[in-house]
């Protein structure tokens, strides 16, 4: 993957690293990326933590955060004493009984506070094989508290129209991803082309409406193709 983007970079298109990775801030999210061989600027890293943190920002929310400790450091601080909102992301050590329940209390019919989800993904993919993700916890608060969150991160249309670079039409833009539904479906219903590569958390039997525009073995396979496919029309 380290040659294959090298290679990317040789071709006349801008890149963008987009992520719905929550348990980990921007800044050590590109620390990992670089130490591990990526040539990467920071500026090229959208995430749905990035996304999440500007809706706070821009609604001026004080929320109760079902977050990793790293993951809070691209949030502004409130004050624990007036909570307004809840936001969820990937935060195993969040997801017990007493926070849950805090949550529920705060987004109850009567209170009627804001959830905000980071994304609603189904489940990632750690060392041991796949584990759960934040969405059945967003859903379990919607259900309970009888009402709809405000999803900030892939597949939202917001996220992918937020992460594209200037004036790009997302007709001229290509997804790369893994996830069937939140990279690829969310991105080609912008209108973007959609490559699903066999690697990471792909899954064989997931279906995506529209389907991909291709699929392929992996991220080089995927430069491959935008070269030969796109780059010599």
């Amino acid at each position: 993957a380290v040659e294959a983007l090298k290679k990317l970079r040789t071709l006349p298109v801008k890149i963008r690293f987009v992520t719905n990775t929550t348990k980990e801030s921007g800044q050590t999210l590109h620390r990992r990326l670089v130490r591990i061989g990526f040539e990467v600027d920071s500026g090229e890293i959208y995430s749905s933590l990035s996304a999440a943190a500007e809706y706070v920002r821009k609604h001026q929310l004080n929320p109760l955060y079902l977050l990793s400790q790293d993951a809070l450091k691209d949030f502004p601080e409130g004050d624990k004493e007036k909570l307004d909102s809840v936001v969820v992301g990937l935060a195993p050590e969040e997801f017990h009984y007493e926070q849950l329940n805090r949550a529920f209390n705060l987004l109850r019919p009567g209170n009627g506070k804001p959830l905000i989800a980071i994304h609603e993904g189904r489940y990632y993919k750690r060392s041991d094989g796949l584990a759960l993700g934040p969405g059945c916890f967003v859903k379990g608060l919607e259900y309970a508290a009888s009402t709809k969150a405000v999803v900030v991160g892939k597949p939202n249309k917001y996220f992918f129209e937020s992460a594209i670079p200037g004036n790009i039409p997302p007709e001229q833009c290509v997804m790369i991803g893994d996830d069937a539904v939140d990279d690829i479906q969310g991105a080609m219903k912008l209108g973007m082309k959609g490559i699903l590569v066999k690697t990471g958390k792909y899954l064989p039997d997931t279906e995506c409406s529209p389907p991909p525009t291709t699929v392929l073995d992996n991220f080089a396979a995927a430069v491959d193709w935008i070269e030969e496919n796109l780059m010599k029309k």
